[in-house]
């Protein structure tokens, strides 16, 4: 199954931007942690503070597990791919979920509790991405005609580098830490106005130190276009 609208560059000019309610994450969830993230500038760090996220230590290693159990059998039917029809992924396999066991759905309640307005429509499906150690995710901006301002995803297996650059400003770049287990939110401005990939390992240096990335799983929720 090719999730060919979630991955494509833009072709359409993306809505006005709303602001966005803020939402109170669970108690287990830890807050963001600003130590995940570095930039180009404080100015650019401080500009993007509130639509830029990476909350460490976000589900349990047995909420991990949980989540592996459900994934890994129809993943491993699926072979990893090195040509993405636009070219935005090397090295993947992926699918989407509807139906989750208890709790997988209590774990991707509070996701959608933290990333997302109250009352946001959601796109239905999760989407779920499984890199290869040796794939990566090269730089794209989400369809806008079917994603809406918010993007949040959970890191499995793995530590990675995700960076953002501004898609009209190339020295204008974020990198940020995504530690297994982790979630990261991007919304509004982050999401719309700039590109975002995932490292390949040999590149994976985060603030001088090497970050060696595995195999990594990705699922990933998003709202809805208004």
């Amino acid at each position: 199954m090719r999730l060919w609208l979630l991955v494509s560059k833009r072709t359409h000019k993306p809505p006005a931007l709303s602001r966005r309610s803020s939402s109170a994450s669970s108690g287990l969830s830890p807050a963001r942690d600003p130590a995940l993230i570095s930039g180009s500038s404080r100015e650019l760090i401080r500009r993007l503070g509130s639509q830029v996220e990476v909350r460490a230590g976000f589900i349990t290693e047995e909420e991990e597990g949980a989540l592996l159990r459900e994934l890994e059998p129809g993943l491993r039917k699926k072979r990893y791919e090195f040509d993405h029809w636009d070219d935005a992924i090397h090295g993947y396999r992926e699918t989407e979920r509807v139906r989750w066991g208890a709790v997988c759905e209590e774990v991707l309640n509070r996701v959608r509790s933290a990333a997302f307005p109250e009352g946001s429509p959601l796109l239905g499906p999760v989407h779920v991405l499984d890199l290869d150690k040796s794939g990566y995710i090269k730089p794209h901006i989400d369809s806008v005609k079917f994603c809406g301002t918010t993007i949040a995803g959970l890191s499995l297996l793995s530590d990675s580098i995700m960076r953002l650059v501004n898609e009209n400003a190339r020295n204008e770049w974020l990198d940020l830490l995504l530690p297994r287990r982790s979630l990261y939110i991007l919304r509004d401005q982050a999401r719309y106005n700039f590109t975002h990939e995932i490292l390949k390992d040999e590149e994976s240096v985060f603030g001088g130190q090497r970050i060696p990335r595995q195999r990594r799983i990705s699922v990933i929720c998003r709202n809805l276009p208004d």
